[in-house]
């Protein structure tokens, strides 16, 4: 399954699978033809999706027609609905929570004041905090951290 997600992984490979599911059987050159790459380059893409299992290539004469592979992409999707299963159901039980618990509080409860709570941004800093505030961070721009 690595070498799928892996396989999967890049763009151009995707495209590949993606033409081949439009149309079973294209020759490597029909394959390569809207890409801005070279014939070279278009075959290693294609050696890791075989090596991944997601192509089989066959040559008659001097062609040589891709076609796809199911398996190792099954095996993903299950892997896949595994986890989709777990998030929907932990997202399920967070909307039911959500709504028993209905937010804002209903007026009839007594509520307290914003400068009454001792860790409101708008009440009163604590003794310890007085001096330091709290600033956003300052983000410096990508890139080398050699210096020169």
């Amino acid at each position: 399954m690595d070498r799928t997600f892996a396989a999967l992984s890049d763009p151009t490979r995707r495209a590949l699978l993606a033409r081949l599911g439009d149309r079973e059987g294209l020759s490597v050159s029909e394959l390569a033809q809207p890409f801005s790459m070279s014939l070279p380059a278009i075959m290693k893409h294609l050696d890791v999706l075989s090596d991944a299992g997601l192509i089989t290539r066959e040559k008659t004469g001097r062609t040589v027609a891709c076609r796809l592979t199911a398996q190792p992409m099954e095996q993903a999707m299950e892997w896949l609905n595994r986890y989709q299963r777990f998030w929907s159901d932990a997202l399920d039980r967070l909307a039911a929570f959500v709504e028993e618990d209905p937010w804002p509080p209903s007026p009839a409860l007594p509520s307290k004041a914003p400068s009454a709570m001792p860790n409101s941004p708008r009440g009163p800093a604590s003794h310890s905090r007085a001096g330091s505030a709290r600033r956003p961070k300052k983000s410096t721009p990508r890139g080398s951290t050699r210096k020169s």
